[in-house]
């Protein structure tokens, strides 16, 4: 990969608006602007300096714009970096890019500016990746654990580890160069002390990966239950708006309406699906199945039953039918502003009247624990991406089979996987990359970023 060419892209999003930002990196960027700019000579100016001036193409003038110049290293990509503001017109947009690229640059790919930040040493590649991820960010939360990784928490974790295992992984292939002497460099009960502390940490790491993928990706949350047992009423309840048809007659729902709750900086996608029974009709019988479709892939199941009506055992029939493995279910009696002398069966189970909005909010607090199991440290390091994920696995398979290999294995194999494991480490933070991974990796940037 070669960073000699200039590249241009917009970097605000495309659309008439009040302005728009247009930025340049490379090289040749501050004298490409120098020369369609009227004003000062730009070549000749400071640093993290903005000019006001105009931009011409011969005697046309386009705009008259702010042009904000970083001076290499002193940028985001450690190139010379400079960005235009202008007005926000698409037809301005289009032509001052044109212009520039008339005069030497070209246009940037997705992710390039982030790519050569990464290439350039002023991110590593957990970092460029949290750059994605905070563009995206759609919570509190989800920003938290984007800035979290982006200042380099997760990468400092992760270079500790390399370090350690760095040197013993140097002893071992010191004991290969004197394997007739049948010399021990590494002491085997520090090598094992230190693998139990690692795998630990990556042990940790990857448990962690069930809280950063809900923080990062929202919550599926189902809510099911038997036919009017107040499904849509509690979705309206949940979003104190009429989102969905209430109605007394029994299955109104025939297909799943989705909407999206934060609660405590968490995105919940809630699903109202239809009740769960056997079917009357045809359609009826999708919606059925529909619903058992989106349990399945649900992280967290609010069951909702009405406690005005139901029995215990079926009450237990249905919560018995509806556990899966991998999925938290939230039992919820309703309805409970009709009940006279009757009482819920398990005290343990929240008692709610989604018409009346009775304990709607404690409902809502009891989601966000059932999800998310405990408080959100800020300085806690969470895994959020898939490649991350595997990567660590990897290390602890790799680590797992030197521990195993330990005392009776040659140091050969146990220099090859502690290869393994530093391989796979490496991947995470970019010190291993191949052009695929880069490729995969920033072409689901936005451009201009």
């Amino acid at each position: 990969m070669t960073n000699t060419q200039t590249i241009v892209a917009l970097a605000t999003p495309a659309g008439i608006g009040a302005i728009g930002v247009i930025r340049l990196s490379g090289p040749e960027a501050i004298a490409i602007i120098a020369k369609v700019f009227k004003g000062k000579d730009l070549t000749k100016q400071a640093s993290h300096t903005i000019h006001l001036g105009k931009i011409v193409d011969g005697g046309l003038v386009l705009d008259e714009v702010l042009v904000s110049l970083f001076v290499a290293p002193r940028s985001y990509t450690r190139e010379n970096v400079v960005e235009i503001s202008c007005h926000g017109s698409a037809y301005i947009i289009e032509s001052i890019i044109k212009l520039l690229i008339k005069n030497g640059a070209r246009s940037a790919k997705p992710g390039e500016f982030t790519l050569r930040a990464f290439l350039n040493g002023q991110l590593d590649l957990s970092q460029a990746e949290a750059v994605a991820d905070l563009i995206a960010a759609n919570s509190k939360a989800s920003q938290q654990v984007a800035m979290q990784q982006l200042r380099g928490g997760f990468s400092n974790q992760l270079q500790q580890l390399r370090e350690q295992l760095v040197q013993f992984a140097s002893l071992i292939e010191l004991e290969l160069d004197f394997a007739e002497e049948d010399v021990e460099f590494a002491n085997r009960e520090q090598l094992s002390k230190l693998i139990h502390q690692i795998l630990k940490v990556i042990g940790s790491l990857i448990q962690s990966f069930g809280l950063g993928n809900a923080i990062k990706q929202g919550v599926n949350t189902v809510i099911a239950g038997r036919p009017n047992a107040g499904k849509s009423t509690l979705l309206n309840a949940l979003l104190n708006e009429e989102r969905a048809i209430v109605s007394h007659i029994p299955g109104t729902t025939r297909d799943t309406i989705e909407e999206v709750l934060n609660i405590n900086g968490i995105n919940f996608r809630l699903i109202d699906t239809a009740g769960i029974r056997e079917a009357t009709d045809a359609i009826e019988q999708i919606g059925v199945q529909r619903t058992m479709e989106k349990i399945s892939q649900s992280a967290l199941l609010v069951y909702l039953f009405d406690a005005s009506t139901i029995t215990a055992e079926e009450l237990q029939q249905d919560i018995d039918s509806l556990q899966k493995p991998g999925i938290t279910m939230l039992v919820v009696a309703n309805k409970v502003d009709l009940l006279v002398s009757r009482e819920v069966w398990n005290t343990e189970y929240l008692k709610i009247s989604a018409k009346e909005k009775l304990q709607i909010e404690e409902l809502k607090q009891h989601i966000y624990h059932a999800a998310i199991k405990g408080n959100i440290n800020d300085d806690e390091t969470l895994v959020t991406n898939i490649r991350h994920l595997e990567a660590l696995q990897h290390t602890e398979e790799a680590l797992k089979r030197v521990m195993d290999g330990l005392h009776n294995t040659t140091s050969d194999f146990l220099s090859m996987d502690i290869k393994q494991a530093l391989h796979y480490l490496g991947e995470i933070t970019g010190e291993v990359t191949t052009d695929d991974l880069l490729e995969n990796i920033f072409s689901r940037f936005c451009i201009g970023k």
